[in-house]
């Protein structure tokens, strides 16, 4: 089980080299990372985009592009689709957004020609290792989905949990977390939760532990759960957290990347391969760290 992202980047080492297409490649903190992922055998890339501009980032980055295949393409709609038939076709691994705008890049993901759709909710999982913890945390969703109702929650499980048996995660511990720890149907967040929970323990959600409500700091802390005496396999000791909304999730993404000493990761999954969907204000850190999750989730697959 890998605890923090050193163990999942020496996780690497021991599967087969993953390559990213990269659609619309001409970013600069995009081809920074891609560079950084190069030299640390973290994956290859395929840069699909406008050479020339290519070209020119790639001096002021230093970056000896002999070592990377290019395709040219200037037409930004024209390059996504392309770089996703790369994925689709099997010749690369996963896919990864460059300087082009999300909803042109996800139109070209659910191409129903060459996109990588699999009639699966796609969601996003965030993952963070964060110094006082001695564990990796997982997100869901801070991302794609808004308002995401009892079915899709179910699915965003499911998806999440791939995640974390890629890293490693025999049996991930997942916290439905909400204001409260109790059922009160006033919260529809609870209502879900203890859905979820009793989902989980007939068999319906597989691979996983489910159970709450709870709120985020019975998740969190085992402290915590024991001063409100609370008994659950979850609290305090969550690797999975279940957002109930996209603000909720957004504002703790937002928080644990800003306000705590941790590093951070992110992929899309529900397609038939990762897709990497980064913030530019995402630093190359968490950009590196984006490729080597999605190349993990490429081997489990």
């Amino acid at each position: 089980m890998s605890k923090n992202f050193d163990e999942l980047l020496s996780k690497l080492q021991s599967v087969s080299r993953k390559k990213v297409a990269v659609a619309v490649a001409q970013d600069e903190p995009v081809l920074e990372a891609i560079k950084v992922a190069k030299e640390q055998g973290i994956a290859d890339a395929i840069l699909v985009g406008d050479k020339g501009k290519i070209e020119k980032i790639a001096k002021t980055l230093d970056m000896d592009l002999t070592k990377f295949e290019i395709i040219h393409e200037a037409d930004a709609k024209k390059a996504a689709l392309f770089a996703v038939q790369l994925v689709s076709t099997g010749r690369a691994d996963m896919l990864m957004k460059g300087l082009v705008d999300t909803a042109t890049f996800l139109r070209s993901v659910l191409n129903k020609e060459v996109g990588l759709r699999t009639g699966k909710l796609m969601s996003h999982v965030a993952v963070f290792d964060i110094d006082k913890f001695d564990r990796l945390l997982f997100l869901t969703d801070a991302a794609f989905n808004t308002y995401p109702d009892l079915k899709a929650k179910v699915d965003i499980i499911n998806n999440s949990v791939k995640v974390a048996h890629a890293c490693g995660i025999e049996v991930p511990k997942v916290a439905p977390i909400c204001a409260v720890e109790v059922v009160n149907t006033d919260m529809k967040a609870t209502v879900d939760a203890a859905m979820l929970s009793k989902m989980s323990e007939r068999g319906q959600i597989k691979g996983c532990i489910v159970d709450g409500p709870l709120a985020l700091d019975n998740a969190l802390s085992e402290e915590a759960a024991n001063h409100k005496n609370i008994n659950s396999p979850v609290a305090g000791k969550a690797d999975v957290f279940l957002l109930p909304d996209i603000e909720t999730a957004n504002v703790m993404y937002k928080c644990l990347t800003y306000l705590s000493h941790s590093r951070n990761g992110g992929c899309l999954v529900g397609t038939s391969s990762p897709v990497i969907l980064t913030s530019r204000a995402d630093s190359v850190e968490t950009k590196v760290n984006s490729i080597a999750l999605a190349a993990l989730v490429a081997e489990s697959k």
